[in-house]
């Protein structure tokens, strides 16, 4: 074909393109694909064992029994449509649990509501009781509070002890870290005294070595200049402990005004993490300071509010791409009973045990509304505070993978198909960035236990190997070299 460009033309522009793409590659890498936790738990470090995520599924459990024993109550709870097509008599009648257990795809095609519903009680059931806790955090800061420094310094010794223990003994979620207090110029002493005694110990007993995906938290960042101090920090201790370079990872608390934006009216979040030197992995959104900061009276904080929106906008837009992983605020009304029976004393009035029901089930349901509202808006992990918060995390995270199934399997198959062209499936069409979307979802879903890796094949065609590559390109390649 005729042209009217030469080589030298060419070349010039991409020598000038060359070096400029290479350094946006390093400011945004994307999306390793390795797997990202639905939740953290927060728990006060004077609190912390060993055992905490198996006592912590046992109490999740203790309320799922209590409260809602079976597939018809917990939907009900939620508002999962599959509740008006559970029969009255319960989902445990033995012809309905034969015929779902023999053949599942089947009742899911004749009855899906009445699947999901069921699908859902079940493996969140099975996720309690397997791994009930995806990551953990050792709070020093706001779950701790204010102690002496010999308390405070007795404490994160202990907890350091404990998570060595837990990891001996594989009782360790996959997912580890400590909170500490922020860098401010009454607390930052005592923040970093604290962080060193913990990893000191910590290495001491680990032997040079740390818990996989082991973070530092640092909370109600304002400037770069804190983040890069405890870059520094971790710089010097990690030769001082024998630790790999760059193993200590930092994940930074967003939960100031400052923090989205400097004096000059900047966005901040990006020089944040460029003050960490590689070592952010994630920022984390705090309704409550970040509400209270905004000058949003108490009676109106909340996770749903139009001011926390703006902020979690404000990071997606800010960090998109960089690999840096986005984590959602907490809702702090509990599913906690007010009622509780005296030892040795008379049991619950049948008003009491209803009021205990009413209270739990308006937390579930208020739980569950604000982890699906982070999922839909594109944050797939959120805090958690209390152990009964458990049973509706996982519901909301498996409600949103399962229900929307069907559709993205037929997608991203016929997206597959047609070598990853752009496609079009009824009146839905797709181009890269919403089938590599697509991929994300199932990988996703199979990493929180939404969906197995057995079910993901024949959903997708693609093996568990293929979804973990995270790119249609890297998958192409594979299969042209297979």
């Amino acid at each position: 074909m005729k042209r009217s460009l030469g080589p030298d033309t060419l070349r010039g522009i991409g020598e000038r393109l060359r070096p400029a793409h290479a350094a946006f590659a390093r400011r945004y890498p994307g999306d390793g694909g390795s797997r990202q936790p639905v939740h953290t738990v927060y728990g006060g470090a004077h609190l912390f064992k060993a055992d905490v995520a198996r006592r912590l599924g046992a109490a999740a459990l203790r309320s799922l029994e209590e409260f809602a024993p079976n597939p018809l109550a917990f939907a009900k709870v939620l508002g999962l449509p599959g509740a008006a097509s559970l029969p009255a008599g319960g989902p445990h009648s033995a012809a309905l649990e034969e015929h779902f257990g023999s053949n599942p795809e089947s009742f899911r095609r004749t009855n899906k509501p009445a699947w999901l519903a069921m699908t859902i009680f079940g493996r969140v059931r099975e996720k309690l009781r397997r791994e009930p806790v995806e990551d953990f955090r050792i709070d020093f800061e706001d779950g701790y509070g204010n102690r002496s420094d010999a308390e405070e310094d007795g404490h994160a010794a202990a907890a350091a002890a404990e998570v060595a223990e837990a990891f001996d003994t594989g009782a360790l979620p996959p997912f580890i870290g400590i909170r500490i207090k922020p860098f401010t110029e009454d607390l930052r002493e005592r923040s970093i005294r604290t962080c060193d005694i913990f990893l000191t110990a910590l290495a001491e007993k680990m032997r040079g070595e740390l818990p996989p995906n082991f973070v530092v938290t640092l909370p109600k960042v304002t400037l770069p200049d804190e983040v890069s101090a405890l870059a520094d920090i971790f710089s010097r201790l990690e030769p001082a402990l024998g630790l790999e370079p760059g193993v200590l990872k930092i994940e930074l608390m967003i939960e100031t005004t400052q923090a989205l934006l400097n004096e000059r009216g900047e966005s901040n979040l990006l020089q944040l993490v460029g003050a960490a030197r590689g070592r952010c992995v994630g920022a984390h959104f705090g309704t409550y300071d970040y509400t209270a900061a905004c000058g949003i009276t108490a009676a109106h904080q909340h996770m749903t509010h139009p001011a926390c929106d703006f902020a979690r906008r404000m990071m997606q837009v800010a960090l998109a791409g960089t690999g840096v992983r986005l984590s959602d605020g907490a809702t702090n009304i509990l599913p906690v009973a007010p009622f509780r029976p005296a030892p040795g004393g008379a049991p619950l009035s049948a008003a009491q045990r209803a009021e205990n029901a009413a209270a739990v089930h308006r937390a579930w349901k208020l739980h569950f509304e604000h982890a699906q509202h982070s999922l839909v808006n594109g944050f797939y992990q959120g805090w958690d505070l209390h152990p009964a918060q458990l049973p509706t995390r996982y519901a909301a995270v498996y409600a949103f993978f399962l229900d929307g199934l069907e559709a993205a399997s037929e997608r991203l198959r016929n997206f597959i198909e047609k070598a990853a062209q752009a496609t079009l499936v009824g009146d839905v069409f797709d181009d890269a960035a919403t089938g590599q979307g697509l991929l994300n979802f199932f990988l996703r879903a199979v990493n929180c236990g939404a969906i197995t890796a057995d079910e993901a094949f024949p959903l997708t065609g693609l093996t568990l190997q293929e979804l973990r590559l995270g790119s249609f390109a890297k998958i192409l390649e594979t299969r042209a070299h297979a």
